[in-house]
């Protein structure tokens, strides 16, 4: 089996299509679900953020599992699949690990070095967890993953030019050179949604200085104990539910808005009704005052039309990622993507040496069953030997057998992980006449964590690396 993604992303497709394409609720759940019940595919997992949508999967055939993902990602996203194949992606094995390594360092991310990518890849393996469709490969690899973007962070500058798209947003609406807290600081916010962006756009401006903080949320429970939680931060906090949403806009200075809604939140003639009641509530500043609003949801909760509207600033998706393009990278890149490269480096080895794995435990386990018999058929011959006898005799056997495995086998993992190694594990196969059912029961036990202590090294067994086709490089 070998490690396929395919997916999109804001280097590759237009925020038009990001938009349309977006999985919202319970759909990214059942694109992994579907995918396991593809042919080609034994195991899936789904990471679908604001601007990107990736679909990994460990599929048999490398071509079918193309075909086959690629259809599954424009159903589910609704996007027909001639429109959407110009903008996918398609990365196999080390080029697939590259990959989800870079993304977890925040080398992909709109905002070089964002740290919130990081939590986004730990929900995306605790989904396909839940569900079950992350086996042992990308339980691995999204567990190394998590573990090589907490190191760039640790031991590079890449967190100097880090930034959540909470922060480069608000950052955005204040304006070249002011600082975020100077900007916030006593005015009165309105976040919509409860989620994990919402949050920590919530915790953001109660530490920005705001002076009051409204949270509205289809679920109140879960606005309120957000509020709750932010009431040592800014006094003036306090839940309301979606339905008063109107109602709380005139009085918003700003407005952050992250949900899973399909459709818009606020529309373009909802914004102009609360400026004119906001001139006649607050003529002083209703009129004098932009009112700033970030839509950090995809698709988009703000209407695209308030970009033209007067009293309103609007910074969505598709201007952040406009401005990221602009950004200075102050941190030190290079070192972040040679962390990454000897990253790829280790974990394909580890993979290979694992594909090897079932192998050697059978050859073991036959020659195990063939010293059993032959001190059978010794038995039959030499029936009068003492219990101490039969041990030593024993014992000598399966010394020598140990000793005639050991530099063969020690060796065949060493090759096995160096890259083009998967021919060992078949040789050995060969050589020894083993029998394959045997190996897969092996694998199968690996896999599921039963195989005896003592029977060989543990880990997946997976298919080894393969040399990627330059044309693989875009579906």
């Amino acid at each position: 089996m070998s490690l396929l993604v395919i997916g999109l992303s804001h280097r590759t497709a237009p925020v038009s299509v990001l938009e349309r394409a977006s999985l919202v609720g319970e759909e990214p759940a059942k694109l992994a679900q579907d995918t396991l019940v593809a042919e080609p595919a034994t195991e899936a997992a789904v990471l679908a953020t604001c601007n990107r949508i990736e679909l990994y999967a460990d599929v048999d055939k490398f071509h079918a599992g193309v075909a086959e993902l690629s259809t599954l990602l424009a159903q589910h996203t609704g996007v027909d699949l001639d429109e959407l194949t110009p903008y996918l992606y398609v990365h196999y094995e080390d080029r697939a690990v590259h990959h989800l390594f870079s993304v977890a360092c925040g080398l992909d991310s709109m905002v070089v070095g964002e740290g919130q990518i990081l939590g986004q890849i730990k929900d995306a393996l605790a989904l396909g967890q839940e569900l079950h469709t992350a086996g042992r490969l990308l339980n691995d690899l999204f567990q190394q993953a998590l573990r090589v973007g907490k190191r760039a962070h640790s031991e590079t500058g890449i967190d100097k030019a880090g930034q959540s798209l909470v922060t480069f947003g608000l950052e955005q609406l204040a304006g070249a050179g002011t600082p975020v807290a100077d900007w916030a600081a006593g005015r009165r916010a309105l976040v919509i949604g409860a989620g994990s962006m919402s949050s920590l756009a919530a915790t953001t401006l109660a530490r920005a200085g705001v002076a009051e903080l409204v949270i509205a949320n289809r679920t109140l429970d879960r606005a309120r104990r957000l509020a709750e939680s932010l009431a040592g931060l800014v006094d003036g906090a306090h839940a309301v539910p979606m339905d008063a949403v109107a109602a709380e806009l005139p009085h918003a200075d700003i407005v952050v808005s992250c949900t899973g809604a399909t459709g818009l939140v606020l529309t373009a003639d909802m914004l102009r009704e609360a400026l004119d009641r906001r001139a006649q509530d607050h003529p002083a500043a209703g009129a004098a005052e932009t009112v700033a609003l970030l839509d950090l949801a995809m698709p988009r909760d703000i209407d695209a039309a308030a970009h033209r509207v007067a009293g309103l600033r609007l910074v969505d998706i598709e201007s952040l990622a406009e401005a990221a393009a602009d950004e200075p990278m102050a941190a030190d890149l290079d070192q972040v993507r040679a962390i990454v490269s000897s990253e790829v480096s280790a974990f394909g080895a580890a993979q290979r040496a694992a594909h090897i794995t079932p192998t050697v435990v059978a050859l073991r386990t036959m020659a195990a069953d063939v010293v059993a018999g032959e001190i059978a058929r010794l038995d039959g011959r030499l029936p009068d030997l003492d219990e101490r006898q039969r041990a030593e005799i024993t014992q000598t056997v399966r010394r020598v057998v140990d000793k005639l495995l050991h530099a063969p086998t020690v060796r065949v993992k060493q090759l096995a992980s160096t890259p083009g190694g998967a021919g060992y594990a078949d040789a050995l196969r060969e050589l020894f006449d083993l029998d394959p059912q045997a190996v897969a029961a092996v694998s199968r036990a690996d896999a599921n964590g039963t195989r005896p202590n003592g029977s060989g090294d543990t880990g997946r067994p997976g298919a080894a690396a393969v040399q990627n086709d330059p044309k693989r490089g875009r579906a």
